[in-house]
């Protein structure tokens, strides 16, 4: 793979694929996550200034052993400073043209494209705003999981979600802290998100994204990449997803995950 290469280089027999899902795409998002090693410098290429960072606090659910993850789920709950806090049911990879009409149709339902160096994914996701506080209710057990996410969202987990298990009965797999700061750069002509994901464990990984129509998807992939490398940032480094590296963190745990305490009533000891 070319050192210069942001998108995804991807086989003859694979591009109809890629062209077939960014055609049924809502957006695309191009991501370069960067060697821990050149994290600095490409923040000091950018310019960028971290006390103009928004701070983010992000909860995964999954089961100890990674249940939803084997089956293409991703259920995240986000508390973001100044902003609503949201939530997310996700299902990756999606196929844009199987997806039922009534989902698609669906206002806050999305489909996107992310791309990195390597690959690309389509995922589905239902989207919802969370109410104030309720994010540190459900993670401490005072208010019940299912109550972060909205009806559509609840009905969209049920259909993918193995048999028998329900939102109440995930473990809490955070939280990450993230550093998020956007900025709209002249000479690209378009945002540029960076995100700095701080784990417990103090790796870190920095993503540099930016998103774009479907249709523009190939040009901005090749302004992109000539913006980074006349920054002298390295786009040849290996590629880590943000979720891949929580969730693993997280199940490594000798307890799989912090447990929630119980918002059911505990029977009464028998006498």
């Amino acid at each position: 793979m070319p050192a210069t290469k942001l998108a995804p280089a991807v086989p003859d027999e694979a591009l109809p694929e890629l062209l077939e899902l960014i055609e049924g795409a809502d957006s695309v998002e191009l991501k370069l996550t960067v060697a821990e090693a050149e994290q600095r410098s490409a923040i000091d290429a950018l310019e960028l200034d971290p006390l103009d960072a928004q701070i983010r606090q992000v909860y995964f659910f999954d089961t100890p052993d990674l249940a939803l993850d084997r089956a293409g789920l991703v259920v995240r709950a986000r508390r973001v400073q100044r902003k609503d806090d949201d939530s997310v049911v996700k299902l990756r990879p999606v196929v844009p043209a199987e997806l039922p009409k009534r989902i698609r149709r669906a206002e806050t339902f999305g489909i996107e494209v992310d791309a990195m160096p390597g690959g690309f994914v389509c995922s589905g996701s239902f989207k919802g705003v969370v109410a104030p506080e309720r994010i540190r209710d459900a993670v401490a057990g005072r208010r019940p999981v299912h109550k972060l996410f909205s009806k559509q969202q609840r009905a969209f987990f049920a259909e993918h979600a193995p048999d028998g298990l329900g939102l109440d009965d995930l473990a809490v797999l955070g939280p990450i802290f993230v550093l998020k700061l956007k900025f709209a750069s002249g000479e690209l002509g378009r945002k540029v998100t960076v995100e700095m994901w701080l784990y417990p464990d103090e790796s870190r990984i920095l993503e540099i994204s930016t998103k774009c129509a479907p249709a523009d998807a190939f040009r901005v992939a090749a302004e992109a990449r000539a913006y980074l490398t006349q920054r002298g940032i390295d786009l040849s480094g290996d590629q880590s997803t943000k979720t891949r590296r929580a969730l693993e963190y997280f199940t490594s745990r000798r307890d799989g995950g912090r447990r929630r305490r119980s918002t059911r009533p505990r029977a009464a000891s028998p006498s």
